[in-house]
């Protein structure tokens, strides 16, 4: 059960035992502190307890973790090698392939693939995902078209209908036979097995006006890619037919064909020329066109694990990380960037301004392992006379990332479209927490400018979506910098806890938990709340703590909010706790 409340400034005071214009006399002790009383009423406070770490429960180095993680990794079969080596075989990277083949369990793969699809969601506020969908579709269609002794998305043209989808057109020969070649292939006349063309208008990162030859050299159906011309030309390896218009008027001979080197076996021609300069050109479109989809923003991988210089004005902007457990072994690692408008150059076009920003990022390991990539857009777009309005406001960026419990470097870098020089890096090493069954424990504790219940059909998907609560945090300017609310605002702050103690008599925890808003300034409590989690939910080892404050009582000033959780059965507790400024 999952609980929400409003708090006014009477409310505050209730909850903290005291009556209005009363004083605190002492600050509550801390979970590791005993507070004893002497016979004149002094208040002592015993020294913390250390608690020291359990040699059996030491963290993993490296080396031994990757030991462990190989022993105990799970052979990738079923439905998982299908999805790997047929679904997706022709769009993904060498680099995600790799990363998939290294996770350990089915549970980290199925994150895997919901990443995998999100990041090349068109929309990714849409529960829909319209690049997957439209891929399956090509995949159908690929085998009900393709097919030739072999499975339709296993051959050349199944691979590239998948791959970049219907050619604008096609200039199709299914029985072969008599060929007028054009100038460009030597001209004469031929007789050739059964070929295809298909043209494409423009292929992202390929070019435009990109022709692709399939032959059937077989006679069987299976049409495979050529970058040779001359393959379709069943009079090729003919002594005196099929010749080319040069070969008929005596200037070359058939045998020149296959004594010049180069990619095609085309014959002499009035273009032959033109053909020898072009070979590295074709080499090239048609290792693109061969290659899985590239990066949307290679551009900004230069930045990422190097030490480049800028070479214009640093684009800055802030970034947070949390993290929410998943399953024993992974952690989902939400990565917020926060981008101010006025940051962003813009392009003012009919009356509207408009301002895109790239964002590449990638997570490794120590060892520069390359285990996560993402990359996206965020574009801001307003009338121009609302453009210095807009300039006030901020730009949130959300991705969800699930790791494995370690050690891992984030590297994330920027660039404004509109100013190829105005690039942000930035870079942080990170400790994704590892949460033991037996010990009690919490997710990140996320001050949020938002939160809101997701409808049933959006859980756990989306933007911000953490369960079925979309969480908004805010970003500060630095780890150590609190995060701003204004009085009009309200402070929402929500948090989860791990393995609560189950009495084996009732079935149920027995935990309390407690909230606390102290003042900075004064070092005053000006909130003190408490809950039972029998009575959110008596059966649950986990919890989903949500509350949302209102800070129009509050006068400007540093504030800091916590929460305590005291597990009874378990005798385990813990305290986590994050500052904020309110600002009038």
């Amino acid at each position: 059960m999952q609980v929400r409340f409003f708090l006014s400034a009477v409310t505050i005071l209730a909850l903290s035992g005291m009556a209005p214009g009363a004083h605190a006399q002492t600050a509550p002790a801390q979970p590791d502190q005993q507070v004893l009383q002497d016979g004149s009423g002094t208040v002592v406070k015993s020294p913390p307890i250390e608690e020291k770490p359990d040699p059996l429960k030491r963290r993993l180095s490296d080396s031994q973790e990757k030991k462990r993680r190989e022993l105990t990794k799970q052979e990738l079969k079923g439905e998982y090698k299908q999805w790997l080596n047929e679904d997706v075989r022709w769009i993904i990277t060498d680099e995600e392939a790799r990363a998939f083949k290294g996770l350990a369990n089915d549970e980290e793969r199925d994150q895997f693939i919901e990443q995998f699809w999100l990041r090349r969601n068109p929309n990714p506020e849409s529960p829909e995902n319209e690049f997957r969908d439209e891929h399956y579709a090509r995949i159908a269609y690929a085998n009900e078209h393709f097919a030739a002794g072999k499975p339709g998305w296993l051959t050349d043209r199944g691979h590239i209908y998948i791959a970049y989808g219907k050619p604008d057109s096609i200039d199709s020969h299914p029985s072969g036979g008599n060929y007028d070649r054009p100038m460009e292939e030597g001209g004469g006349n031929t007789s050739t097995y059964p070929f295809e063309v298909w043209h494409y208008r423009y292929l992202a990162n390929v070019g435009d006006n990109i022709d692709i030859e399939f032959v059937d050299t077989c006679m069987c159906g299976d049409y495979h890619a050529t970058i040779d011309r001359s393959e379709k030309d069943a009079l090729k390896n003919v002594p005196g037919a099929g010749q080319t218009l040069y070969e008929q008027m005596g200037k070359s001979t058939k045998a020149d064909r296959f004594s010049g080197g180069g990619l095609e076996q085309l014959g002499d021609g009035p273009l032959a020329s033109s053909n020898q300069g072009k070979q590295f050109d074709r080499l090239d479109t048609f290792a693109k066109i061969m290659a899985p989809p590239p990066v949307k923003f290679a551009d900004l991988d230069e930045f990422l694990g190097t030490a480049k210089v800028l070479t214009g004005p640093p684009f800055l902007f802030d970034v947070r990380t949390d993290y929410v457990k998943l399953t024993n072994d992974t952690v989902m690692v939400p990565i917020t960037l926060q981008i101010r408008n006025s940051d962003i150059t813009y392009n003012t076009k009919d009356g509207d301004a408009r301002g895109v920003v790239d964002i590449r990022g990638r997570v490794s390991t120590m060892t520069h392992h390359i285990v996560q990539t993402f990359e996206d857009t965020v574009t801001v777009e307003t009338p121009a006379d609302l453009l210095d309005k807009t300039k006030n406001g901020l730009q949130v960026y959300w991705k969800a990332l699930p790791l494995p419990p370690g050690n891992y470097k984030i590297e994330i870098a920027i660039k404004d479209d509109n100013n190829a020089d105005h690039v942000g890096v930035w870079r942080r090493s990170v400790l994704v927490p590892k949460y033991d069954d037996d010990r009690l424990a919490a997710s990140s504790l996320i001050l949020a400018g938002s939160m809101e219940r997701v409808p049933t059909k959006d859980v756990g998907t989306g933007n911000f979506v953490i369960g079925n609560t979309k969480v908004i945090p805010r970003v500060p300017a630095t780890v150590s910098t609190p995060v701003t609310f204004h009085r009009g605002q309200n402070l929402n702050f929500w948090m989860q806890v791990y393995n609560l103690g189950i009495s084996d008599s009732t079935k149920k925890n027995d935990a309390t938990i407690e909230y606390q808003v102290l003042d900075l300034a004064t070092n005053k409590e000006i909130l003190v709340s408490q809950e039972s989690a029998s009575k959110l939910n008596p059966n649950a080892d986990q919890l989903t703590l949500e509350k949302t404050m209102p800070l129009a009582s509050l006068p400007p000033g540093k504030y800091q909010v916590t929460i305590k959780v005291n597990d009874g059965i378990s005798q385990q507790h813990i305290a986590e706790s994050a500052p904020f400024t309110v600002e009038q």
